[in-house]
């Protein structure tokens, strides 16, 4: 409190003594922010990159100049994502620089299906850039650290928004989602797991299988049943999915008999079980679609003519050749290659 009161009582001395050079005590006290914006200040920038940014938005510019001098802003400032409030002072906005008295940011971890892809988004929303961030995701260490190898990582962001400070390091940032990945297993969800006789990764694993089928909701405890069931049995899973993740072709429209046998741990139909780890970051629906997955005796499924996002179900390969020749020819019919 003291070292608060003593900064705020030098702040006013100067303020005081600047008036004698024409800058009155209302231009350091006054409102110097119109209207709310957002100011960036990255780790690699300069003082004249900030006052660039800032000096746009302000007012009683000479004064924040004259006052910056006087905290020796430009060799005192911190990198940061700062708010500027209607009402600010030009003391108030230079000693949030000092301080660095940033604002979290909001960002979004999701919709992604390598590590590669995952560090070029985070690159957009904080102060890193993709190839630091790979380096995080890649390092043997940190991976170890978190309880994973750098193979299974990328099993452990959970996608959602969260707030983080713009600066945060790749690192702090993977810890961050060890955390969020611990709050996310609760007992409850735990408990469910146990059901289906899968490990988290496991779960993790064929949640983005499931993801990669269907973005329908209520038809993902269904799909992911067929799989269970095949699990248990030991059939190929023969999800086309885990082909195009193994060619990296994810635009593919058409899995041909030539994809089927491409040679990679990723494909489910040269290789019995589960991948070796996600094909895609599932969204959380997926993943309780497969905590919460469908008792039933299907072993098939294949994509309807409607095109509706759906999907046919069978109990035997009979059934389901019918439904994949009725999609088949849809697929002729539209010209799809």
């Amino acid at each position: 409190m003291r070292k608060k009161t003593l900064f705020w009582l030098a702040a006013a001395l100067f303020v005081l003594g600047a008036a004698a050079f024409g800058v009155g005590w209302s231009q350091f006290r006054g409102n110097a922010v119109t209207e709310e914006c957002e100011l960036f200040v990255g780790s690699c920038a300069t003082y004249g990159e900030l006052t660039d940014s800032l000096m746009p938005r302000l007012r009683h510019r000479a004064a924040f100049r004259r006052y910056a001098r006087r905290l020796d802003l430009e060799n005192a400032f911190r990198p940061g994502h700062y708010v500027l409030r209607p009402g600010m002072s030009v003391v108030e906005v230079a000693r949030m620089l000092k301080l660095g008295l940033q604002t979290p940011v909001r960002i979004a971890v999701n919709n992604v299906r390598t590590p590669e892809q995952l560090a070029r988004k985070l690159a957009r929303q904080i102060d890193a850039d993709s190839a630091a961030i790979m380096r995080a995701l890649a390092s043997k260490e940190l991976a170890a650290e978190v309880g994973f190898d750098t193979l299974t990582l990328f099993s452990m962001f959970i996608p959602d928004t969260y707030e983080v400070w713009w600066t945060v390091s790749p690192e702090e940032f993977v810890r961050r989602m060890k955390r969020e990945y611990d709050r996310f297993w609760t007992p409850e969800r735990d408990a469910l797991r146990a059901r289906s006789g899968l490990s988290r990764l496991e779960v993790m694993t064929l949640a983005s299988i499931v993801y990669e089928e269907t973005r329908k909701t209520d038809e993902m405890p269904r799909i992911a049943g067929v799989y269970i069931n095949r699990l248990r049995r030991g059939i190929p899973l023969q999800a086309d999915p885990t082909v195009k993740y193994a060619i990296r072709d994810f635009g593919l429209r058409r899995i041909l008999y030539r994809h089927l046998k491409y040679p990679s741990p990723y494909n489910t139909y040269v290789n019995k079980g589960l991948p070796p780890s996600p094909i895609c970051m599932p969204g959380k629906n997926a993943i309780d679609a497969v905590l919460n997955f469908e008792e039933h005796d299907y072993l098939f499924f294949c994509a309807r003519p409607a095109f509706d996002g759906y999907h046919n179900f069978a109990r035997t390969l009979r059934e389901h050749n019918a439904n994949a020749r009725a999609y088949s020819a849809e697929l002729n019919r539209r010209k799809i290659r």
